[in-house]
């Protein structure tokens, strides 16, 4: 697998993708990019007013032009939105480029990490549990199907769980390169 040095998390929103991408990045010695931030600093707005005056396939549109352009670059850790992973575009992108690392954690943490946050528009309804029960039925099978890497984040410590991806990528690089040797001695 070439990965180009790069660490993708993916996962649905409240798992920990922007804190444990940073302490993944320190400890990988990578840039850390977030894209829901660099969407919001190309376009000096933020989240709620995309999804507000765009609606939200003109921030799923923006989100697949930033994932384009981030995916190009070499030796980035990268926490993705809860939805890049809705078009198959975005899928393989970062597939193709990276290590694809699924950060998940239960409904009942995903709800207490997201309860006082009002730059979810998704969340912003009278049953927000409901809501990301809905999502996760959507979005975990391909969250799943993308992912090299499945890791729980629930009630961890992000420099545990940031040691945890480190160590799961070194076997995947160590199986990938048995694979490459094998394929050399026929």
């Amino acid at each position: 697998m070439e990965t180009s040095n790069n660490v993708f998390l993916v996962g649905p929103m409240g798992v920990g993708k922007t804190t444990i991408g940073r302490v993944l990045a320190d400890i990988l010695d990578l840039e850390f990019y977030d894209s829901d931030r660099e969407i919001e600093e190309s376009t000096g707005a933020d989240i709620p007013w995309i999804f507000d005056v765009e609606g939200e396939r003109g921030f799923r549109a923006r989100e697949s032009r930033m994932l384009e352009s981030l995916t190009r670059k070499r030796g980035i850790v990268l926490a993705t939105g809860g939805g890049a992973i809705l078009n198959k575009k975005n899928r393989k992108l970062l597939n193709k480029n990276g290590t694809v690392v699924y950060l998940r954690a239960s409904i009942a943490q995903q709800v207490e990490r997201t309860a006082r946050d009002k730059n979810r528009p998704l969340l912003q309804t009278p049953n927000p549990e409901k809501r990301i029960r809905e999502l996760m039925k959507i979005r975990d099978p391909l969250y799943q199907e993308v992912a090299h890497v499945i890791v729980d984040t629930n009630r961890r410590n992000p420099r545990a769980v940031g040691n945890e991806i480190r160590r799961a990528i070194k076997k995947l690089e160590k199986a990938s390169a048995v694979v490459r040797d094998e394929g050399k001695q026929d």
